[in-house]
Parts: C-alpha cells; structure tokens; sequence
C-alpha cells in the first residue's frame, strides 16, 4: 500500500519577469528606445547621406512600439484579471 501523502497547499510564486516593476522597466526602456528612433528618422531626413539608412530606425520604432503595447495588454490583463 502506498503511504498517504499530505497535501500542500502554497501560494503560487510568480516568475520575477512577471512582475509590475519589471514592466514598468520595460515600458520605460521602450519610450527611451522609440523617442531614440524618433531622433534617428529625423536626423537621417536632414542629412542626405543617409536617407538610404532611414530604414534602421524606423524598424527601432516599430519594434519598440511593439514591444511597449505588448507590456502595456499584459500589465492590464494582469491587473483587471487579479
């Protein structure tokens, strides 16, 4: 017969990259990150050397923004489904 186990109940422990700070860090590091696109696109307007370049930092800023609204639907989710 096998012996009878105890059951434990715990709290679930999230993962630290699920928490509201890391997030918020993220979302942060995001704008920084869009607003640095932002500058490339016009500094690469001014200077026709680059304009065949322009393509880099429009993709910094697709990618951040994209990054930002992902964090931004999971930090909501988070909190209306708690």
């Amino acid at each position: 017969m096998p012996p009878i186990k105890i059951p434990v109940f715990r709290k679930t422990a999230n993962p630290w990259y699920q928490s509201k700070m890391v997030y918020a860090l993220t979302i942060t590091f995001m704008v920084i990150a869009l607003l640095f696109g932002l500058v490339g696109i016009s500094v690469t307007r001014e200077i026709e050397q680059y304009h065949d370049y322009v393509w880099v930092p429009v993709v910094l800023v697709v990618l951040s923004t994209g990054v930002m609204i992902s964090a931004i639907i999971r930090l909501i989710r988070r909190h209306y489904l708690k």
